[in-house]
C-alpha cells in the first residue's frame, strides 16, 4: 500500500511542493531503489541472522520513519522520510519470500508465494482507494499515517515467525556500498540526463565487477550468477518491474492531466484492477503447483505486452482506457510475478536461496526504479510535443520492454528444454 498510495497523490504532491514530474519521480523512484537495496540486505542476512531479529528492526524502521513523514513539508524532508521508509520496508519483501522458500515444501510453495502475492495484490487495491481519500480530504501527509500501523502488528508477527539460531557471519559492507552506489549512481545519470553521472555510474559498475573476482562471502554472490537459467529469469524479473511501476506512475498522472482526475477518482479507477487480482491469485498459486511456473509466466508476459499496446494506441480516447487496462495488467503482474518467484526458487540449490531469491529481488526493484527515472526522464524531455503525445511516447518504451521480456523467457524456455534432451 506504501506504493500505491502515494502514486495516486504524486500529481497532488507535485503541485504542492512545487517542483517538477522529473524532479517528482524521485518521490517514488527513491523508495523503490532504497526498497530495493534493503530488500538483498536482508535477504543476505537472512543466512546467518534469525528473520525474527531482521523483521523487528526492519519495521521498527518503517514505522518510525513515518512518523517522522507526517510532519514532512519540503521536497527534501518527504524524500528523507521515503528513502527511510525504504530501507524498513524491504524487510517484508525479500523475508517473505524466503520464508517460503525455507520453510515450504515445493510441491507447494506456489500457493504459499502466490498468497504472498495476494496480499501484495489486495494493497494495491485498497491504495489507490485509502490514498485517494486521504489525499483529497487530510493531505498528503496523511499517508504516512497507515504505514504508522507495522509498530502494531509488529507483535504479532514476533509471536508468530519460526525461532532461529543465529550463525556466525561476515556481512560483505564494501560490497553492499558499492551496490548502493551503483544503482544510485545509474537512477541520477538518466534523471539527471547527466554523463557524468552515466560515467562514474559505469566506472563503479567495473569496480565492483573486479572486487567480486576477489572477494570472499560477497554482498553479491557470484555463484548465483553463474548460472545461466537464473540470469535470464533476473531479465524476466527487471522487465515485469520495469512495466509495472512505470504504468503505475504513469496512470494517475495521465488520469489527472489528460482527464481532470482527482485523487480520489484516480484510486477508484486503478483500484478495481488491483482487487481482481488479488481474488485471481489465489487461484494462480494452485495452478502453478498443478501445471508448473512457465505456462503461467509466459501467459502473463503476452497479456502485459497485448495491455500496454492498446493503452499506448487508445490512451487519449477516455479515461475507460486505463480502467479496463488495469483490470488485466495487475492480475498479469502478480500471476508473472508468483510463476517467477516459484521458478527461480527451483532452479536455485538450497544453499544459495537466500542470496539468488535476494538479489532477484533487488533486480526487480531496480527495473521498477530505473522505469520510473526513465518515464519520468522522457516526460520532462516532451515539454515541446502535446501530453497526448508524450504520455503515448512513454508507453512505447514499455511495450518495447514487454516485447524484450518475452524474447528472454521465451529463450530460457529453448535452452531449458536443450538441457533436458541433453541429460
Amino acid at each position: 500500500m506504501n506504493t500505491t498510495m502515494f502514486n495516486v497523490s504524486i500529481p497532488s504532491i507535485i503541485r504542492d511542493i512545487g517542483v517538477s514530474a522529473d524532479l517528482g519521480s524521485w518521490i517514488v523512484s527513491s523508495y523503490s531503489i532504497g526498497y530495493a537495496l534493503s530488500t538483498v540486505i536482508y535477504s543476505r542476512l537472512s543466512d546467518t541472522l534469525p528473520i525474527r531479529r531482521l523483521l523487528s528492526v526492519g519495521l521498527t524502521i518503517l514505522g518510525l520513519s513515518s512518523v517522522f513523514g507526517i510532519f514532512a513539508s519540503s521536497f527534501h524532508t518527504l524524500l528523507i522520510a521515503r528513502i527511510a521508509q525504504s530501507a524498513g520496508a524491504g524487510s517484508m519483501a525479500g523475508l517473505g519470500l524466503i520464508i517460503a522458500s525455507r520453510y515450504v515444501p515445493y510441491e507447494r510453495r506456489g500457493s504459499a508465494i502466490s498468497m504472498i502475492s495476494a496480499g501484495s495484490a489486495m494493497a494495491f487495491g485498497l491504495g489507490p482507494i485509502i490514498g485517494g481519500l486521504i489525499s483529497e480530504y487530510i493531505g498528503w501527509n496523511g499517508l504516512f499515517a497507515i504505514t504508522c500501523l507495522v509498530l502494531v502488528l509488529l507483535p504479532i508477527l514476533l509471536r508468530l515467525l519460526p525461532k532461529e539460531q543465529p550463525k556466525p557471519f561476515k556481512f560483505d559492507i564494501a560490497g553492499a556500498l558499492l551496490t548502493v552506489v551503483n544503482a544510485v549512481t545509474i537512477l541520477t545519470a538518466v534523471s539527471q540526463r547527466s554523463i557524468v553521472w552515466l560515467g562514474v555510474g559505469l566506472l563503479s559498475i567495473a569496480v565492483h565487477a573486479a572486487y567480486l573476482k576477489r572477494a570472499k562471502a560477497s554482498f553479491i554472490n557470484p555463484a548465483v550468477l553463474a548460472i545461466p537459467a537464473y540470469r535470464k529469469l533476473l531479465i524476466v524479473g527487471f522487465c515485469i518491474l520495469f512495466m509495472n511501476l512505470g504504468n503505475l506512475f504513469l496512470m494517475p498522472l495521465a488520469l489527472a492531466n489528460l482527464f481532470g482526475r482527482s485523487p480520489l477518482e484516480i484510486g477508484f479507477t486503478i483500484a478495481p484492477g488491483a482487487v481482481l487480482s488479488a481474488v485471481l491469485t489465489s487461484f494462480v498459486g494452485r495452478w502453478i503447483d498443478r501445471y508448473g511456473n512457465f505456462r503461467f509466466l509466459l501467459i502473463g508476459q503476452v497479456i502485459l505486452a497485448l495491455v500496454l499496446i492498446a493503452i499506448w494506441t487508445n490512451l487519449g480516447a477516455s479515461s475507460a482506457v486505463i480502467l479496463f487496462g488495469y483490470l488485466f495488467f495487475s492480475p498479469a503482474v502478480s500471476t508473472s510475478l508468483s510463476s517467477l518467484n516459484n521458478e527461480t526458487s527451483r532452479i536455485l540449490p538450497a544453499e544459495l536461496i537466500g542470496s539468488g531469491m535476494g538479489f532477484m529481488q533487488l533486480i526487480q526493484f531496480f527495473g521498477g526504479s530505473f522505469s520510473v527515472a526513465v518515464c519520468g526522464m522522457l516526460l520532462a524531455f516532451q515539454d515541446k510535443v502535446s501530453l497526448v503525445h508524450a504520455y503515448k511516447n512513454v508507453y512505447v518504451v514499455l511495450t518495447v520492454i514487454s516485447i524484450c521480456s518475452l524474447i528472454v523467457l521465451l529463450r530460457y524456455y529453448v535452452s531449458g528444454r536443450k538441457q533436458v534432451q541433453s541429460n
